[in-house]
């Protein structure tokens, strides 16, 4: 599913921007290209990298056995069933479409959900409740087209749920990243300070950004909304605080991380800003919190749990900076591009190719691993075993 979405990432945004460069038809769906372009990055991209996420996740965070590959493959068989119907829903209609995308997150919330709620301390079933989001939102989109409605709100209410569950995940995952980072600037001493995501602060963001998104969907345009962006943006911000720990943040996972809240809190501050009349676009907004909190996050989390779990170390490379880099640029250039008068056209195509570049380079230099054999004596998406004193890297 990693390898899914990093693909998808590649081949969505080139046939995307070959359509605005060259104006070369895209598949004929209701409401547009900009629908296809938007439900495909969502559906597609996204929801790709957050099943392999948390079937990856889920049974490390919850001490239950890994899932089996067979489970993986029927997820991949729906996600590609999904994109396959979507591109010929002009010619099949809309309900193969709406049965092939709400079939996968029911699906996932199926199959995670007894674990997570069997948890006795039920510490992550944040991620439940956002996939079940999730799929709502995908039944409102499938309804809005199938009454001849525009569905893009649908697709925002997505961005807002996925939104939350990239707080969820961050929380979890920058607990061992930062914590490892600590132990590495500090020699692993008994006086290392300890990280810690506090829970009060992630379920206030959480809280706020699930808000904003309903009062978005079911009043767009109100104040009130505008407000509630603002105030995720603060409260965002007010996560940042956990993860002031010295030198440590100035590592390379742990302040790739940190940058996703940086975008994160600036695109509920551009949406806010937007609602309330200053002259700032609401794409610019949407688009810091999908091509680059989303696009962030996703990259990190292939390269951190998409490495560990496939038996490797994660990788020192240059091309990870690299490819970091050009997922920021990306996401700065697209929220910048209806600011730009005439220079518009060449900033989104220049947006399009950093971003296809990124993900290239992800396919290139971890996509590879995802099929090649373990090499640590590991099974399936275990973590790497410790005992193994070399690792090969792709670097």
């Amino acid at each position: 599913m990693f390898f899914a979405s990093a693909a998808w990432a590649v081949i969505a945004l080139a046939l995307w921007s070959v359509f605005l460069a060259f104006d070369l038809p895209l598949p004929a769906v209701e409401g547009g290209p900009f629908v296809w372009h938007a439900h495909e990055m969502m559906f597609g991209f996204v929801l790709a990298a957050v099943t392999g996420f948390a079937l990856t996740a889920v049974p490390e965070f919850t001490s239950t056995t890994p899932f089996r590959a067979r489970v993986g493959f029927r997820f991949a068989l729906l996600w590609l069933a999904g994109r396959i119907l979507y591109g010929l829903s002009g010619v099949l209609g809309p309900w193969p479409t709406a049965a092939a995308d709400l079939a996968l997150p029911i699906a996932l919330a199926a199959t995670i959900g007894p674990r997570l709620l069997r948890d006795p301390d039920r510490r992550h079933t944040g991620f439940l409740w956002a996939i079940v989001a999730f799929a709502a939102a995908a039944a409102g989109f499938h309804a809005d087209v199938l009454r001849g409605a525009y569905p893009m709100r649908f697709i925002d209410a997505a961005i807002g749920a996925t939104m939350a569950l990239v707080l969820v995940a961050l929380g979890r995952v920058s607990m061992r990243i930062v914590n490892d980072a600590l132990d590495a600037v500090h020699g692993g001493g008994g006086d290392v300070p300890e990280y810690l995501a506090r829970r009060p602060r992630r379920n206030l963001a959480i809280a706020v950004v699930s808000a904003a998104t309903v009062v978005e969907l079911v009043a767009p345009g109100a104040a009130a909304g505008g407000w509630l962006m603002l105030a995720a943006a603060a409260a965002v911000l007010n996560v940042q605080n956990d993860w002031h720990v010295g030198r440590a943040l100035f590592t390379r996972w742990a302040f790739l991380l940190y940058l996703v809240t940086w975008l994160m809190a600036l695109g509920y501050a551009a949406l806010g800003a937007s609602a309330l009349g200053a002259g700032i676009p609401p794409t610019s907004g949407r688009h810091l919190l999908t091509a680059g909190v989303m696009g962030l996050s996703i990259f990190a989390v292939m390269n951190i749990a998409g490495r560990i779990h496939a038996g490797y170390r994660l990788d020192a490379g240059r091309w990870v900076t690299l490819a970091a880099l050009l997922i920021v640029v990306a996401a700065i250039a697209r929220a910048g591009s209806p600011l730009a008068g005439e220079a518009a056209r060449p900033l989104l195509l220049a947006s399009g190719a950093c971003w296809v570049a990124a993900f290239a380079l992800v396919v290139a230099r971890v996509g590879v691993l995802w099929w090649r054999p373990r090499v640590d004596g590991g099974r399936g998406c275990d973590e790497v075993r410790a005992a193994d004193p070399a690792r090969p890297s792709s670097a």
